[in-house]
């Protein structure tokens, strides 16, 4: 399937949306402590629960995909769990409704890429996975876009509720467009192994990438998703315009770097160099972030932008990966990687929110937000030590 077909457009489109769904908490954040009486400590468990559900239904998606087709599974679970999870936010007025809705988002957003990148697997050589999947990315980043000053914008002309209500319409229209457009790509011919997971285990390299796939997304997602927002109102006083600006240039950020991969990476020279070298500059922006809070806004939203420039390294480590399974194991491999990384996410986000209390409770907000920022760079560099050992390319 061309990358676009009216059919993978449409995918891309839901992949919008669900970057929108796990982004736009931190431009809400003000107006729901303000209305639900939810802080930054009950958003980062909603958030978290986003994240947890999505990684949780990557297995039966990835028995799905294999048993229905990227059609049929993405339609299915974007329409029920998008559409109803939107809603149910829109009349949400209690904390713990909104993680009922986040959970449902979750559900209904886990499918979308993988579709796309199971089409991808299927129909395309491993050495054009991280180009392909980098434009996906790339294009449906732009739902990180639409969750900052435009979503403010948005709020303010018609409210929050109603917006949300606006948005579950338009998250059924795309999946009655995938179901209209999407084809499914051939069966593989021939006798087909049952993929186990063992048998991905059993790939070393992957045993090597798998560390550093589950946290390099963690930074962005989580940063961008919910932590901008309070670190810029409580430590800066800034306002919900100047915050829907700052993940405005995020999201233009993502959405640069993802579009960018595939030249980057012939200048590289493989998916693992060019990994690596987001890896570092990640690294070293939230050691900026962790030692600066507090100083500047003007370095502080500026080193918020560049976190999310690494946030390419997502696409190139599962290409890096995919590169290393053999035809019966792309399926099911494509939807664990896709697993392990959104439940480091899940599971940092999470983590995040303990951190927070009890910073918050024995530091000012800078110092506070610093340790957040300290704690996403930790495993970061643990999982590149990991990292750093695996082969470039499949020998033989």
């Amino acid at each position: 399937m061309a990358l676009l077909s009216s059919g993978m457009i449409s995918l891309i489109l839901g992949y919008v949306l669900s970057q929108f769904y796990r982004a736009f908490l931190a431009v809400l954040a003000p107006t729901l402590n303000t209305e639900l009486g939810a802080g930054p400590a009950d958003l980062a468990l909603s958030s978290g629960l986003w994240y947890i559900a999505f990684a949780a239904a990557q297995i039966p998606v990835g028995w799905a995909l294999d048993r229905f087709g990227p059609r049929e599974t993405v339609a299915f679970l974007l329409g029920l769990g998008g559409c109803g999870g939107a809603l149910v936010f829109a009349l949400a007025q209690t904390p713990w409704q909104i993680h009922v809705a986040m959970t449902l988002l979750g559900i209904g957003c886990a499918p979308v890429m993988m579709g796309s990148f199971y089409i991808f697997a299927r129909t395309l050589p491993a050495s054009s996975m991280s180009a392909a999947g980098g434009a996906v990315v790339g294009i449906g980043s732009l739902g990180n876009m639409l969750g900052a000053a435009p979503l403010v914008w948005l709020i303010n002309q018609i409210g929050w509720r109603a917006s949300l209500v606006g948005l579950a319409l338009v998250t059924a229209l795309v999946a009655l467009a995938i179901i209209a457009l999407v084809r499914n790509p051939a069966r593989p011919e021939g006798e087909v192994r049952t993929a186990r997971l063992r048998d991905l285990m059993a790939v070393r390299e992957l045993r090597l990438i798998l560390p550093l796939l589950g946290v390099t997304y963690a930074a962005s997602a989580c940063i961008r998703g919910l932590w901008a927002g309070p670190f810029l109102a409580e430590v800066y006083g800034a306002s919900d315009y100047l915050i829907g600006w700052v993940t405005l240039g995020m999201g233009l950020a993502m959405v640069t770097a993802n579009l960018s991969v595939g030249r980057a990476v012939r200048l590289a020279g493989s998916d693992k160099r060019l990994s690596v070298a987001n890896t570092l500059l990640l690294c070293g922006v939230l050691t900026g972030l962790w030692l600066g809070s507090g100083h500047s806004l003007l370095l502080s939203s500026v080193l918020l932008v560049m976190v999310c420039i690494s946030d390419s390294s997502y696409s190139l480590i599962m290409s890096h990966g995919r590169a290393f399974l053999s035809p019966h194991l792309v399926g099911r491999g494509i939807t664990f990687m896709n697993m392990i990384s959104i439940s480091g996410v899940g599971v940092m986000q999470f983590l995040s929110r303990p951190v927070y209390l009890s910073a918050q409770a024995n530091h000012p907000p800078a110092q506070a937000y610093g340790l957040i920022f300290l704690f996403f760079l930790v495993p970061l560099i643990i999982g590149l030590s990991f990292y750093l050992f695996s082969a470039e390319h499949p020998q033989g």
